[in-house]
């Protein structure tokens, strides 16, 4: 048994999974995609039907007590002692490192947040670090490049799973981009306070992308995906390209597809 499999948690056989609103909203297929995944490692996955936003857009705003009141909602979600498997480095990132403090003046609220934020994991960190997943490429040749959030990098620590997982794919090469660490200009609402400074940001990350010969990118964080793919969109329209110069999709479709779908 290898270090890292004995230092592995006790591999659940129930998890709660929550979608985030910009899955829900605009990518739904990655998160059926990604409880695929989970159900084919033999996981049985739990969807509270009531979840809703994790809060972070008006938290980061400065709104506290209106992510107070939402963040509280999801706190009653998650009765059961199952890990919460969250398909984005964002949302995971403001369940896991933020509502501790966004309930610090309650110690009732406060006890019940924390115990939350330690079963949060980041979907690509839970294939690896719990699951321990094993991945056979049934797919032919290609060339992806990677685009990791700055939560998943910064607040998660998770950046290298997904790089992982990818290169358990022998028939996948995953390129380097040149701005790797650096952000696509999404952050929520940032890109709605500051579009011209967001505009700049990703048109040096699609640029980037394109410039690896990559065929498709592929991430964790829906948010990024949609920026990075709505601009590349803007530009191939621009350019007069009637097909797209840079697909995308979530990792968790992309792994599925590569490795056999839901058996």
């Amino acid at each position: 048994m290898t270090e890292a499999a004995t230092c592995r948690p006790p591999r659940p056989q129930a998890v709660y999974f929550f979608a985030t609103c910009v899955v829900d909203q605009f990518f739904p297929g990655a998160g059926l995609d990604a409880i695929r995944l989970l159900e084919r490692e033999g996981i049985t996955v739990h969807f509270p039907e009531n979840q809703t936003c994790c809060g972070q857009p008006a938290y980061t705003s400065g709104f506290h007590d209106e992510a107070r009141r939402v963040a509280r909602a999801q706190l009653e979600l998650f009765p059961e002692p199952w890990p919460i498997v969250v398909p984005s480095g964002s949302c995971a990132g403001m369940m896991k490192h933020h509502y501790p403090a966004l309930f610090a003046a309650d110690p009732a609220l406060t006890a019940k947040a924390v115990a939350v934020s330690a079963r949060v994991y980041e979907f690509t960190e839970f294939l690896v670090t719990v699951l321990g997943i094993t991945l056979e490429d049934r797919g032919g040749p290609t060339k992806v490049v990677l685009h990791t959030s700055c939560s998943a990098r910064r607040e998660m620590g998770v950046h290298l799973t997904g790089r992982a997982l990818l290169g358990q794919l022998n028939q996948v090469s995953v390129a380097q981009q040149e701005h790797e660490a650096e952000c696509c200009g999404f952050g929520g609402t940032f890109s709605v306070k500051h579009p011209e400074i967001s505009g700049a940001m990703v048109q040096d990350k699609v640029n980037a992308l394109r410039a690896t010969g990559a065929e498709r990118v592929v991430s964790a964080d829906c948010g990024c995906l949609m920026n990075i793919l709505g601009h590349a969109a803007w530009k191939d329209r621009q350019e007069g390209r009637t097909r797209p110069s840079l697909p995308g999709e979530h990792i968790a479709t992309f792994l599925l597809k590569r490795t056999g779908g839901a058996q």
